[in-house]
């Protein structure tokens, strides 16, 4: 009897092993593909024929047909009739390795716009005052913008700065200057260093409908303290990107 039991299980293990060892390919594929994808390797925007990239790759073409489902679904690629599959959305580069802001990291792929949808004191919930250094319920002055790439919706900036600083900030042009230039400018001193902490998280109803992405969508979360040239934290920024239209890099050295 354990020998029948065994047997009848055998073939739907093993179908069920060769799905999985399937989606495993596709999904490495997929990465090697939006690689290529992302550093222009398909010149005019389409992606060789389904036969090429298993030649290419030496992988099956049901292999293939899953890894550009994935893209799919991520929106990188589409299907057109008579044309194939075809690039339908350009992320752009974020450095991780140097402290700018996003008009001087993006400055080569278009302009980055401002909206500013609140700008004003409040006070300061108390994991903000300890992060900037200030007394409880000190004021600081709390700047929500929505930030933009040649008129596309890119991130939703929430800042928060000391008020002795900040109260300089109201009367600067917010809409079209990155702030890190007008802390700098302010404060008659260089910006240092930046601890920054960056994690995927899903998109609330309201950041959903500013950055006119879908609802729950998962979006690249950045949380940045910046901290002048003399070590003093001066701006606290929680960042929301649209994980469609960003990727974040940056070059690591070993250091044991």
């Amino acid at each position: 009897m354990p020998a029948e039991r065994t047997a009848t299980h055998t073939v739907p293990v093993a179908a069920a092993r060769r799905r999985r060892l399937r989606a495993d390919q596709a999904r490495q594929l997929a990465d090697l593909l939006r690689h290529q994808i992302l550093v222009g390797g398909y010149p005019g925007g389409v992606l060789p024929l389904e036969g090429e990239l298993a030649d290419s790759y030496g992988a099956g073409r049901n292999t293939v047909r899953q890894a550009l489902d994935l893209l799919r679904g991520e929106r990188l690629v589409e299907r057109r009739p008579g044309v194939g599959t075809v690039v339908v959305c350009e992320k752009y580069p974020h450095g991780l390795d140097r402290l700018q802001g996003l008009a001087e990291t993006l400055n080569e792929h278009g302009r980055v716009t401002n909206e500013v949808r609140t700008v004003g004191p409040v006070r300061a919930p108390a994991p903000v005052a300890g992060r900037l250094g200030l007394p409880d319920h000190a004021d600081v002055l709390y700047i929500e913008r929505l930030r933009r790439l040649n008129g596309l919706p890119l991130s939703l900036d929430l800042t928060y700065v000391p008020m002795d600083i900040g109260a300089g900030l109201l009367g600067c042009d917010l809409e079209n200057t990155d702030v890190f230039r007008l802390l700098e400018q302010l404060t008659g001193q260089p910006l240092g260093h930046a601890e920054i902490t960056l994690e995927a998280v899903n998109a609330d109803a309201h950041s959903a409908a500013v950055l006119q992405a879908p609802r729950g969508a998962a979006v690249l979360m950045l949380e940045r303290l910046t901290h002048l040239g003399d070590g003093r934290p001066v701006d606290l920024e929680f960042i929301r990107f649209r994980g469609d239209r960003i990727t974040m890099s940056g070059l690591l050295r070993r250091s044991l």
